[in-house]
């Protein structure tokens, strides 16, 4: 006895690039040379910038809060405000890569500025690190292989957009 099952008869006969398309309407790679540089940036600058301002803060000492005029003064030395400025940079790089990017992609791809703090805390600031913390940027730098192998940005069908003022006062 043969049954036939028209369902799964044509489920046969589609091509997979078809059965892809279905898919690839929600989600897509938008990631270029220069949006790899940006995330290179974001790993770098945020990592760089920290540690800019623990090698100032450092050679200004303890700060309180009851002595506010301290951390003015800290602003003003070079490598607290060369800090603050990789940090600037960091955050209008970040900003870019979640303009064409998920946060889901962009967070763990620049998860890797974990790994640079480490390098630069070890080798620089001569920080000891316990071998459970490399285990740990270990595990993290080896979870972002699997994160940006996904697709990069989610389309959504209609653009999130912000209420206007006629709405707003309507509610």
């Amino acid at each position: 006895m043969v049954r036939s099952n028209k369902r799964n008869h044509a489920a046969q006969n589609i091509p997979a690039s078809h059965a892809l398309a279905a898919f690839s309407f929600m989600t897509r790679s938008t990631m270029t040379f220069r949006r790899y540089l940006v995330l290179a940036f974001v790993s770098v600058s945020a990592p760089l910038g920290d540690t800019f301002l623990d090698v100032g803060m450092k050679r200004i000492g303890p700060v309180s809060l009851a002595h506010i005029s301290t951390l003015f003064h800290a602003v003003s030395t070079p490598w607290v405000a060369g800090g603050i400025v990789l940090l600037i940079g960091f955050f209008a790089s970040y900003l870019t890569a979640l303009s064409w990017a998920d946060l889901t992609f962009v967070l763990p791809a620049t998860s890797f500025g974990n790994v640079v703090v480490a390098l630069l805390a070890r080798f620089w600031r001569h920080e000891q690190i316990s071998l459970a913390r490399w285990v740990g940027i270990f595990l993290i730098t080896a979870a972002v292989g699997f994160v940006t192998q996904g697709p990069s940005y989610t389309e959504h069908e209609q653009p999130i957009t912000a209420p206007d003022a006629k709405e707003v006062c309507q509610l």
